[in-house]
């Protein structure tokens, strides 16, 4: 499994949203997503974990995580030329509708 992949799945999605915020506990997590069990959620750390978007460190009993920003570099760079043609079709949009405000 690639980042995409790994990224590709909402609940992933949720977790890396969570530790964008701060590192935290695996029951914290777990607590975060009350429709998933504690299986299901070490699962998905794992997947994050395998491709190198989260990392691991134990304290104590407990397991923390955290995000690996530098990982998400191979997403942004993807997304990188998607950004150029927003930018440009909402340029453009902003332009219409400022000639259409003038008009009314």
């Amino acid at each position: 499994m690639d980042v995409f992949e790994a990224v590709a799945e909402p609940h992933r999605r949720v977790l890396l949203d969570l530790l964008v915020e701060r590192e935290r506990p695996a029951g914290e997590l777990v607590a975060s997503l009350p429709a998933l069990t504690q299986p299901a959620v070490s699962r998905h750390l794992r997947i994050l974990r395998e491709v190198g978007l989260v990392e691991v460190r134990p304290d104590g009993q407990r397991r923390i995580y955290s995000l690996r920003a530098d990982r998400l570099i191979e997403i942004d760079s993807w997304l990188s030329r998607y950004r150029r043609y927003w930018s440009d079709h909402l340029d453009a949009l902003e332009q219409h509708l400022a000639e259409r405000s003038r008009d009314d």
